[in-house]
C-alpha cells in the first residue's frame, strides 16, 4: 500500500482509525475501513482524566476524526476512543510526567537475555507490574539461546518456570538464526502485541526476522510522516499481515512505576496477591510486620526470593536501570 498525501475520503465524513506513529504534533493514523494512511493532527488540547502524560495519544490508539480539506495535513482527530488498556511509564523527558507507550494491547511480549547482557529480575518484574496494574497479558521471549552453554539452558529452564507458575508463559528464540521465530511467530498471530525490552536484547533483530520487508513498511510510514522533520519516534505500529501487528518500541533503559501507592503494590504480584489480607494486620506491607504470611512464604520458597527482591525494591521507590 503506497500512502497518498491527499485522503480520498468526503471532507468532514467522521472516520474511524488506529495510531500507527506518534512524531510529537502530527500522528499517522490508519484507517479501519480501507486500511490508507493519514496524516492527522489533534483538534486542540486533549487531557486524560487523572493522568499526568506527555503525550495525549499514543500508538494503538482508537481515534475518530475528519478530513478537512483535500491536501497535505488535511485529516483532523477529534476523538479519543477509551483505552481499554495501556502501557505506562515515567517521562524520561517531562519531570512530573508519565508516557504512554503503547495502548489497546491484545499482548506485551517482553523481550529478556540472560546473557550480552543480562536482563535484571527487577527490570522484567516492574514491566511485569505495570502490564498487571493496565489488564495487559505478557509473556517472556528470552532471546540469544544460541550463546548459552549447557548451565545457560539449565538455568533458563529454572528462570522461565519460575514466570510460568506465576501465569507468564515464555517461549526461546536466537533471532540471529531464525530458531524459535516461527512459534513466536504464531503467538502474534491475530493480534497486536507491543515488543518490549533493553536496548541490546535483539528486539530490533527479531522484528525483522518475523517481518521481512520490515524496511519497506518502515519507510511506507515514515515517508509518509517525517516530511523532512527531525521527528521522535516512541512507537510505531507495524503489520506483520492483515490483522496481525507488532508495536515496536525504542529500548527501554529504565522502567519508573507510576501512580503505584504502597499498599496496592503486593496486589499486582500473583502469588503475593493469593495471600492477601491473611497477614495478622490489615496494612501489612510484607517488610518487617510479624504474623506476616507473605514472608513466611518466601522463607519456605513458595516465593522466589529474586521476586520477593524486586517487590522490596519497589515498594522503598528505586528505580530500575539495568
Amino acid at each position: 500500500m503506497n500512502p497518498d498525501t491527499s485522503p480520498t475520503a468526503t471532507p468532514n465524513a467522521l472516520l474511524h482509525g488506529t495510531v500507527v506513529k506518534s512524531t510529537g504534533s502530527w500522528y499517522v493514523v490508519r484507517g479501519t475501513e480501507t486500511g490508507q494512511l493519514y496524516r492527522c493532527r489533534l483538534r486542540g488540547k486533549f487531557k486524560i482524566k487523572g493522568l499526568k502524560v506527555s503525550n495525549p495519544l499514543a500508538v494503538g490508539d482508537h481515534v475518530e476524526f475528519t478530513v478537512e480539506a483535500q491536501g497535505e495535513g488535511a485529516a483532523v482527530i477529534s476523538t479519543i476512543v477509551p483505552r481499554r488498556n495501556y502501557i505506562i511509564r515515567r517521562s524520561v523527558h517531562k519531570t512530573g510526567h508519565s508516557h504512554i507507550v503503547a495502548a489497546n494491547l491484545d499482548q506485551a511480549l517482553l523481550v529478556v537475555t540472560l546473557v550480552s547482557p543480562a536482563t535484571s529480575f527487577g527490570f522484567i518484574d516492574r514491566f511485569l507490574v505495570t502490564a498487571e496494574a493496565y489488564h495487559v497479558p505478557v509473556a517472556l521471549l528470552f532471546n540469544k539461546t544460541d550463546l548459552y552453554d549447557a548451565d545457560g539452558f539449565e538455568y533458563q529452564a529454572e528462570i522461565a518456570g519460575m514466570y510460568a507458575s506465576l501465569g507468564y508463559p515464555s517461549r526461546t528464540c536466537a533471532a540471529t538464526t531464525g530458531e524459535g521465530v516461527a512459534e513466536i511467530d504464531q503467538l502474534l498471530d491475530g493480534k497486536v502485541s507491543l515488543l518490549a525490552g533493553h536496548s541490546g536484547v535483539g528486539k530490533s533483530t527479531l522484528i525483522n526476522a518475523l517481518v521481512p520487508d520490515l524496511d519497506l513498511k518502515t519507510a511506507e510510514i515514515s515517508e509518509f510522516s517525517d516530511k523532512g522533520v527531525h521527528t521522535t519516534t516512541f512507537a510505531e505500529m507495524l503489520e506483520v499481515r492483515p490483522g496481525t501487528f507488532i508495536i515496536d518500541t525504542p529500548g527501554i533503559k529504565e522502567l519508573g512505576l507510576v501512580d503505584m501507592p504502597p499498599a496496592e503494590l503486593a496486589g499486582y504480584f500473583p502469588e503475593m496477591r493469593a495471600l492477601l489480607n491473611q497477614c495478622r494486620y490489615h496494612n501489612c506491607q510484607h517488610t518487617h510486620e510479624p504474623g506476616c504470611v507473605v514472608r513466611e512464604a518466601v522463607d519456605q520458597g513458595r516465593i522466589a526470593l529474586p521476586r520477593y527482591d524486586s517487590y522490596l525494591s519497589m515498594l522503598a521507590g528505586e528505580d530500575n536501570r539495568h
